[in-house]
């Protein structure tokens, strides 16, 4: 029995052993087709932004659909806008559908929580998940858009000197990492750009995913009359926080982050969103290169309306992994990762991407407002 229990110990530390060791990447003339996956929220409350993100996956794969002499297929996992679930998600694309490489997601704490799993294994490029936090101390995690730490200077630069604000207030969704970051950073520049560690009213405050009274919060900030209010936050609780606030008579101005550049924000907000402004990513109104306009046609012609930023940022991210495969020559993920890294100068629909020591793009930012129910543009902002 003791021979016996002693081979059963052994053999399952063999397993585990070889459970945990990483698989060889295949050689190319074993695989038909080279599969990207692509981890993103389908479902649940940051759907819109995730189904926005894939439409611009899609299309580059539409026009781009091979490498290295192998057709691309597109391996589609639901995170269900959940951390649990994007850990999940995470794990099947790296260890069931064995991908060469993931796309997404859609909010930070998303990425941030399938960071563990990825690491040393498969390179993944986030398109607009924006918190520092997603790529730092993860050298196989990449992003083709800005961080918050840029946007919150953009949006306190703008309200200190477009709107001439010497106060605000801020809104934070508590349980998004995102929201959380971004309004940390806003405070920080705007205390700066002012002069005055007062000039945020109160502290930030605060609500959950999910909620949609804002009684309370906005009720509150209409007595402390504050000149601008700062709400980043997903699109839908954003968009009640303005109607509420709008309903109760409060004309101060709204600004956001690039969150807020889907349809919902608008249908859900109706005319109380008019005149929201907010940082993000890109504009169709003002093709950015050769790339960019190639783009804006092939997804005109395809949707018959304007891409979303994050559209175009989806639509990068994959160009961006093909070309990492294609110097690469090879599945192997280190030599893949390896060649994202060495992004420099990189023409995207976006505009121009020259990724960082960290893995992180330097790029511009784009505000825009809302303007007769659309979003418009107002101007770009270098780093």
């Amino acid at each position: 029995m003791k021979k016996l229990a002693l081979l059963v110990t052994a053999v399952l530390i063999f397993a585990v052993m070889v459970t945990g060791c990483k698989k060889k990447a295949p050689e190319l003339s074993e695989v038909s087709v080279i599969k990207i996956g692509v981890f993103e929220p389908m479902t649940g409350p940051n759907a819109s932004g995730g189904e926005l993100e894939v439409e611009g996956i899609k299309l580059a794969n539409e026009l781009f659909p091979e490498v290295l002499g192998k057709k691309i297929e597109l391996v589609i996992a639901d995170n269900k806008s959940d951390k649990v679930e994007a850990a999940n998600a995470a794990e099947r694309l790296v260890n069931k559908e064995q991908v060469t490489a993931i796309i997404g997601s859609w909010g930070s704490s998303l990425s941030m929580a399938a960071g563990p799993i990825i690491k040393g294994k498969v390179p993944a490029v986030a398109c607009s998940a924006t918190n520092p936090l997603v790529t730092k101390g993860n050298d196989w995690y990449f992003r083709v858009c800005f961080l918050d730490p840029f946007q919150g200077q953009v949006m306190a630069t703008y309200a200190v000197n477009n709107l001439n604000a010497k106060t605000a207030c801020v809104i934070q969704e508590i349980s998004n990492d995102y929201s959380v970051g971004l309004a940390k950073f806003f405070m920080d520049s705007f205390k700066k750009l002012t002069k005055n560690d007062k000039s945020i009213l109160a502290k930030p405050f605060s609500y959950n995913t999910g909620d949609n009274d804002f009684t309370a919060q906005v009720t509150t900030i209409a007595q402390l009359k504050p000149d601008v209010i700062f709400a980043p936050g997903n699109y839908t609780e954003s968009a009640l926080i303005i109607k509420q606030a709008r309903d109760q008579g409060i004309k101060i101005a709204f600004l956001g982050g690039d969150t807020w550049e889907t349809d919902p924000f608008l249908e859900v907000g109706k005319k109380s969103v008019e005149g929201a402004t907010f940082s993000t990513f890109f504009t169709s109104e003002v093709a950015m290169n050769k790339t960019s306009e190639a783009f804006l046609k092939a997804y005109r012609d395809k949707y018959k309306k304007d891409p979303a930023a994050v559209t175009a940022l989806g639509y990068d991210s994959y160009l961006v992994v093909r070309a990492a495969i294609e110097k690469a020559g090879s599945l192997d993920g280190q030599k893949i990762r390896d060649e994202i890294a060495k992004t420099k100068n990189f023409e995207g629909a976006a505009g121009n991407i020259t990724l960082d020591e960290n893995g992180d793009a330097v790029k511009d930012a784009v505000i825009k407002i809302v303007k007769d129910g659309k979003f418009k543009y107002l101007t770009t902002v270098k780093p």
